[in-house]
């Protein structure tokens, strides 16, 4: 008599670029045992609820996980985060449930770095905008602005802040800088003028974002601070962004354009008040690119993955998050 052998367990999979580095990771957990199941990067749960069950493992992007889904996965050793922030991720109930988190911190850094460089130039050049122009057969030019001549007000200067500050004192331009964390004595105040909070938005002619998301810091209110046209950058969380705020600055011409690797409403077509037509010349949008180089997705997959077989085996993880480290 024989049988059918048992299924292998299953690492679910719901980041879009897992596995497309150099580092073929989806080959690694199949020689270790393991099914890999990729699901959408949403986390829709009616789509999620047939692989859950067999789910060990779960590599995440920037999607929820959410209680509902967490309960729904009765085998699940460890939610691995494909990237830094643990914000969409219920940890108390991943606490409850006993289910370890763990996320891959400085492995994108310098990724993220250099697409808000590439960010910030293009808004402060209207590069996107010219492309359109010369393919519809518009050879006209504009005024812009150079970045030597202007202030730059960095906010948050963790690695990605640290790292923009140091690529944008090549340019020559002033840097200013607002974290509460960061030491007054740290060693990136010789690159770096520290001010405060609402120094910021006075202060600046570009300002870039780079804090946890969670809360809302650009609003009606930060964006009537100055007296300049401002050029805003975010790489860090859309809800640090008040939207509706943003089109009104833009509109006003208190902002000169608005540069942003995510939105408050994705994977829903075009429903951003940001995507409307008539701001195109004036607003940049990517679709979490930040992260995505060949050595960014190697080092975000290899630490979720290694820190994901390590669980699965009993061990610990080299990255653990712990909910009192929440932002």
């Amino acid at each position: 008599m024989s049988t059918s052998p048992s299924p292998r367990p299953v690492v679910l999979v719901t980041s879009r670029s897992f596995g497309s580095g150099n580092r073929d990771l989806v080959a690694e957990l199949a020689d270790a045992g393991y099914d890999v199941v990729r699901a959408s990067p949403a986390h829709d749960l009616a789509e999620l609820v047939a692989v859950l069950p067999r789910a060990v493992g779960w590599i995440a992007g920037t999607g929820p996980v959410t209680a509902a889904a967490l309960e729904g996965a009765p085998n699940l050793k460890i939610v691995a985060r494909y990237g830094v922030g643990i914000d969409a991720v219920d940890m108390d109930a991943a606490d409850a449930l006993g289910i370890v988190v763990t996320n891959t911190p400085g492995a994108n850094s310098a990724a993220v770095v250099e697409h808000t460089i590439a960010l910030l130039l293009a808004a402060l050049r209207g590069i996107p905008a010219a492309d359109r122009r010369v393919r519809a057969g518009d050879w006209s030019g504009w005024t812009a602005r150079e970045l030597s001549a202007l202030t730059v007000g960095i906010v948050g200067l963790g690695r990605i802040g640290r790292g923009v500050a140091t690529r944008l004192a090549v340019f020559g331009c002033e840097i200013l800088g607002h974290d509460p964390w960061v030491a007054p004595d740290d060693d990136i105040f010789r690159v770096v003028r520290r001010v405060e909070a609402d120094e910021i938005p006075r202060l600046s002619d570009v300002v870039t974002l780079h804090v946890p998301g969670g809360s809302r810091l650009v609003d009606d209110a930060w964006l009537a601070m100055g007296d300049r046209e401002l050029f805003l950058v975010n790489t860090a969380r859309a809800d640090l962004v008040d939207e509706a705020a943003v089109v009104r600055a833009l509109e006003s011409r208190r902002l000169s354009a608005y540069a942003a690797d995510s939105l408050a409403t994705e994977n829903h077509g075009t429903d951003s008040p940001l995507l409307a037509p008539r701001l195109a010349d004036r607003v940049i949008i990517t679709p979490h690119l930040g992260a995505q180089t060949r050595e960014g997705i190697d080092g975000m997959g290899v630490m979720a993955t290694d820190d994901l077989l390590a669980v699965l085996a009993g061990d610990s993880p080299r990255f653990a998050v712990h909910a009192a480290a929440r932002p």
